[in-house]
């Protein structure tokens, strides 16, 4: 650390406050798929939350195949269906010891996941996406970018991209 005029200054890009090393991540996204997909990225956006006495944000994407020669739209999941599985994921963050949380659910086609999830960032006003992204080969990555991937190059604020297990 540099000392500046009697004033300590962190590190670029820590995040860190130069008095009381609290985050200045203070509203944090998560994207959910599913709670058990999700466990890594929602310990570690509730313990970040907790330090920094933050929110919490659970998105989760309910997709559509898009219509074939009728208006209808398939969606894979009830909105039922996708609430359940959002109080599972909030249940995961208070177990982490996350602060308090609100959750969305999101309709979108399945090829503009990504541009909902920033788009609910965006709107949201989120200080950071933290997210799960397993490990892929750099030619499959070239090949067919997987949402995280998109995620991270359609943000307006920063991502955190957590190993999956």
């Amino acid at each position: 650390m540099l000392t500046i005029d009697q004033r300590e200054i962190a590190g670029p890009a820590t995040g860190a406050h130069s008095s009381g090393g609290r985050s200045s991540f203070r509203r944090l996204l998560v994207p959910v798929r599913s709670p058990a997909q999700a466990g890594p990225a929602l310990a570690v956006a509730a313990r970040l939350c907790a330090q920094a006495g933050g929110a919490l944000r659970l998105v989760h994407v309910r997709t559509c195949d898009p219509p074939l020669r009728s208006a209808a739209r398939f969606y894979r999941e009830t909105p039922d269906q996708a609430a359940a599985l959002l109080e599972q994921a909030l249940l995961t963050a208070w177990a982490c010891g996350g602060p308090r949380a609100t959750t969305a659910i999101v309709d979108a086609r399945r090829g503009d996941v990504a541009l909902a999830i920033t788009c609910q960032a965006s709107a949201w006003a989120a200080d950071m996406i933290v997210l799960n992204r397993r490990p892929r080969p750099a030619l499959i990555r070239l090949a067919r970018s997987s949402v995280p991937d998109q995620v991270i190059r359609q943000a307006s604020c920063p991502v955190l991209a957590i190993p999956a297990n």
